[in-house]
């Protein structure tokens, strides 16, 4: 059966300070109130990472991911982050390819499958994100686009690579804007991605594969969502810098 993740991406917000109260405040909740199997993540900026793998090593309802991370091992590449400095701080997890990396950042699929290999190496499981414009949407161009990103980025893996893999679809257009794509808009292309994985592994392997929805997800839309059949939990942006609402919507996955 394939895990059910719910990931609170805090992108670049909160001190170190109102961080580890976040944090606490997440951690006891779930502890209070949540009674189902998905795991939570944290994906703080890097320099939260060691103080939240601390707070949280008692509570198995959470981990801990990064939000990106140099396709280097080491070296001399000044502001990069090493997937074995990730390791050491206690995440499990890498978000690769968010969009806001793509888009300003201008990282490609070429390069992103490089910090894919990186993080595999390390046994950190990547969070590879995809997902089209408003453009590319209304284009009619989204399934070429997220086929473009998935082949290239991860394509490369073996069948074994690949199950460690988990996938976030993020409508680049409902990110942050508080649109959100409909529950059959975000089925149809869950359905669509693990069908690209069937036909490139097997059936079996991408009935394993967790694929999440990331696009302001909400307590109050987080239950349809989950209840559609290929949506496997939730790449969480604004909702997850309150402890109410993410709780809630970890909540809503049962």
């Amino acid at each position: 059966m394939r895990k059910k993740i719910i990931a609170g991406n805090w992108k670049m917000n909160k001190s170190l300070e109102e961080g580890m109260g976040l944090v606490s405040e997440i951690s006891n909740m779930l502890k209070d109130e949540y009674k189902g199997s998905a795991q939570a993540l944290i994906i703080p900026p890097f320099i939260h990472l060691n103080a939240i793998s601390k707070l949280i090593a008692d509570n198995p309802k959470l981990g801990l991911g990064a939000q990106n991370c140099s396709n280097h091992k080491s070296g001399a590449y000044t502001g990069e982050v090493s997937v074995d400095m990730l390791k050491s701080c206690g995440c499990s997890y890498v978000i690769i390819g968010h969009s806001e990396r793509r888009e300003y950042f201008n990282e490609h699929n070429a390069w992103l499958a490089q910090k894919v290999d990186a993080a595999l190496a390390a046994n950190l499981s990547p969070i590879y994100c995809c997902g089209e414009t408003l453009t590319e949407r209304e284009e009619n161009k989204h399934f070429e686009v997220l086929e473009k990103q998935i082949s290239e980025g991860l394509f490369h893996l073996d069948k074994i690579q690949i199950q460690q893999v988990v996938i976030a679809y993020e409508p680049v257009w409902a990110i942050g804007t508080g649109k959100t794509a409909s529950t059959a808009q975000a089925q149809e292309i869950h359905a669509f991605i693990r069908s690209l994985l069937a036909n490139k592994y097997s059936p079996e392997i991408a009935q394993e594969i967790t694929i999440q929805y990331g696009g302001s997800v909400k307590p109050e839309n987080a239950a349809e969502l989950f209840a559609a059949a290929d949506i496997d939990g939730a790449l969480v942006g604004g909702a997850a810098l309150q402890s109410r609402s993410f709780v809630e919507i970890v909540k809503a996955m049962a």
